[in-house]
């Protein structure tokens, strides 16, 4: 049993226990996920964290040592404790699969439950979400740069502790990574392990060829030297040409390839391709590696770097880049009827889509690349033979679209409680997510300029975000107004009755 449920912010405990004493706990909630800008400048997020949060919940209950510290905090009622006792996760949840395409303001999650459970949940869901979508996008970015050339991912000791490690390998290979140098996350995920030597095993040998010659013992079907500890033109290659020449040729092996880790990759790839061809080898592969990324992937490439495969590192599994994801409260449910709620900010991005809604995807009926997207009431109704997209930004900006396929993008996942979805297998979904790139255009996935791919909302959408937003502006004005004693007076230039 893997229960997490502890890992929650304190404030979450503190507003679910003015929830409980407001006799609000069995009110129902919904609360979306959702993020505000693409990740890396990039034109696209490919989601990532849903089978996590899956466990999450499966296991959320809080155990009687967790109730012994909550209680030592002296903020939490007795019948408030009792009452953590016995919850566990009742209620609904609608996401967007791992490795689905999506985009700013869209909801990639939706929670229905009461108000303790879905305020509770909050922090263990948004890390979820973050970590895995981060990495997910980033493998795929990385990947897509790299054409066909495979990318294996490395960062493990990079990363942000050792769960998050296991956690990014599993990512990375969701996002296109042909396998893993974390041997744990093989282990655990069935993910490829691969690898063969770090520069130490060669500092530690009296000299380069004896390290070489040690390793293709140890080894000999799998001989890819790092040929850059020293001089990889002048020592690193030779040494492993030699080593392929005296010792593995004349037991019935060959050399399989070399690794570059620094120094100009570009020069350094044509010249060890062109003396690996003079010797005899004009098989063995060469894999670059050393804090590549999808920019200075395109550029090697672009320069014509010769590239068999690319080691990947702390670009992937440790990005310094950021989802912020968020989790908005969107709506409650009281004697039967669904309000809307909405967050008003001055930072016009910041105000939120309110209510329960939908949001669904239009593709081109003959290429299956993607149309656009449009966030809609929960009750609409998409029609399936023409429709008109509408800037959520620019109203006057509209866009007729027919011959199309229309797809909604959440699915359920759990159903009171219970899951109803089946979690596909890492293979499963590292195909999907593929499938899911492929329908996106090339604008939208240039590295360099990307296209923005605006999110619609539908009229009735737009026309309750409107309604509520002059609403909101009205009643907090006229309340703040009134709780500082004004009253209104009849101006000098108003006329006299």
């Amino acid at each position: 049993m893997n229960n997490k449920t502890m890992m929650t912010d304190f404030y979450e405990l503190t507003m679910a226990q003015t929830y409980f004493d407001q006799g609000k706990k069995d009110e129902k909630a919904y609360f979306d996920i959702f993020f505000r800008k693409n990740p890396f400048n990039g034109g696209y997020l490919m989601t990532g964290g849903l089978e996590e949060t899956i466990e999450y919940l499966k296991n959320f209950k809080f155990e009687e040592d967790d109730i012994d510290f909550l209680r030592t905090t002296g903020s939490f009622s007795e019948e408030f404790l009792e009452y953590l006792k016995d919850l566990k996760f009742t209620g609904d949840v609608y996401a967007m699969p791992d490795g689905t395409a999506a985009f700013p303001n869209e909801a990639v999650l939706t929670v229905r439950a009461n108000m303790v459970e879905a305020q509770i949940i909050e922090t263990a869901l948004l890390a979820n979400f973050n970590h895995g979508s981060l990495v997910t996008t980033k493998a795929k970015r990385v990947t897509s740069a790299a054409k066909k050339i495979p990318v294996m991912e490395f960062g493990a000791r990079r990363a942000r502790g050792i769960d998050s490690a296991i956690e990014a390998s599993k990512h990375a290979y969701i996002g296109g990574c042909a396998g893993t140098s974390n041997v744990y996350a093989g282990k655990k995920y069935g993910i490829p392990v691969l690898g063969t030597m770090a520069h130490s095993l060669i500092q530690e040998s009296e000299c380069e060829y004896e390290a070489f010659l040690s390793y293709a013992k140890s080894h000999p079907d799998n001989c890819v030297f790092l040929v850059d500890t020293f001089d990889t033109l002048k020592s690193g290659i030779p040494n492993a040409i030699r080593v392929s020449k005296e010792y593995l040729e004349p037991n019935g092996y060959k050399l399989k390839g070399i690794r570059i880790d620094s120094g100009d990759l570009v020069y350094l790839s044509k010249a060890a391709k062109q003396m690996l061809v003079d010797a005899g080898y004009p098989d063995a592969t060469i894999c670059l590696s050393n804090g590549l990324d999808e920019y200075s992937i395109t550029n090697m490439l672009n320069k014509g770097a010769v590239i068999d495969s690319i080691g990947a590192g702390d670009n992937i599994a440790a990005s310094k880049e950021r989802v912020g994801g968020v989790y908005k409260l969107v709506a409650v449910e009281k004697d039967g009827e669904i309000i809307p709620k909405i967050k008003v900010s001055g930072d016009t991005v910041k105000t939120t889509n309110p209510g329960v809604k939908k949001v669904y995807r239009f593709y081109d009926f003959d290429n299956g690349k993607v149309l656009g997207d449009v966030i809609a009431r929960a009750d609409e109704i998409i029609p399936e033979e023409k429709y008109t997209l509408v800037s959520d930004r620019d109203p006057w900006k509209k866009t007729e679209i027919t011959d199309y396929k229309v797809r909604e993008l959440q699915v359920p996942i759990f159903k009171n409680g219970e899951l109803v979805y089946k979690v596909p297998t890492l293979r499963e979904k590292q195909a999907y997510c593929e499938e899911e790139y492929q329908t996106l255009t090339d604008r939208i996935t240039d590295i360099d300029n990307p296209h923005t791919y605006y999110v619609d909302l539908s009229e009735k959408m737009r026309n309750l975000k409107e309604y509520m937003l002059y609403e909101a502006m009205n009643n907090a004005s006229q309340t703040a107004m009134e709780n500082i004693g004004y009253q209104k007076v009849k101006s000098p230039c108003e006329k006299k009755n």
